[in-house]
């Protein structure tokens, strides 16, 4: 049996029926059945503290902290769902990435993927800031294809929930978990 390539994925927005989480759901779904080889994990970062250092003793971390620095560890590679907030990442998700970042940088050499939905661009400016954000921690971000849904232009692309409804959305979304575990793949030596 080959072995499992293993995504953490991260959603940058705290809204209960957020459509960036949707779309790592529909993600983790589509690795049930048309996407094998890939387990895509939801972690949620919603409750890492505020970056700051003082809660740093003696090389280790608070327990929220430390547990979420060691699933991105444990990881092959990440998929960031990043909402765009004033033309760049949501704050929540610049958190959860200086925590991981702080030494040892446990971002290093992992393969990455960014997905969003929005308005206007659809978020497309946020994967612009969180690649140069990459450049800096060593993350090996996917060039092709890109993924920005403007979830407000009909036809509906989620329902109420939140839940991703469009089907063009998802192969394109199968698309980019694809080319994401081809390029870790790649990146491992194995491709």
């Amino acid at each position: 049996m080959a072995s499992v390539i293993k995504v953490v994925a991260l959603s940058g927005s705290l809204r209960k029926a957020s459509y960036n989480t949707g779309l790592i759901r529909s993600g983790i779904e589509l690795t049930k059945g048309d996407v094998e080889g890939v387990e895509i994990e939801l972690v949620d970062i919603s409750g890492l503290p505020f970056v700051n250092t003082d809660l740093e003793k003696d090389g280790s971390w608070p327990p929220e902290v430390e547990a979420f620095r060691h699933k991105i560890l444990a990881a092959h590679s990440v998929l960031f769902a990043s909402p765009e907030y004033n033309y760049s990442v949501s704050g929540l998700l610049k958190n959860a990435i200086d925590w991981a970042s702080r030494p040892p940088n446990v971002w290093a050499g992992k393969a990455g993927a960014i997905v969003s939905a929005g308005g206007g661009h659809g978020g497309a400016k946020s994967h612009y800031h969180l690649r140069q954000i990459g450049v800096f921690l060593d993350i090996h971000f996917i060039n092709k294809p890109e993924f920005f849904i403007n979830a407000f232009q009909p036809p509906a692309k989620f329902n109420s929930h939140g839940d991703l409804i469009d089907e063009d959305a998802k192969t394109r979304l199968k698309e980019i978990i694809l080319s994401l575990k081809a390029f870790t793949l790649r990146l491992q030596g194995k491709n």
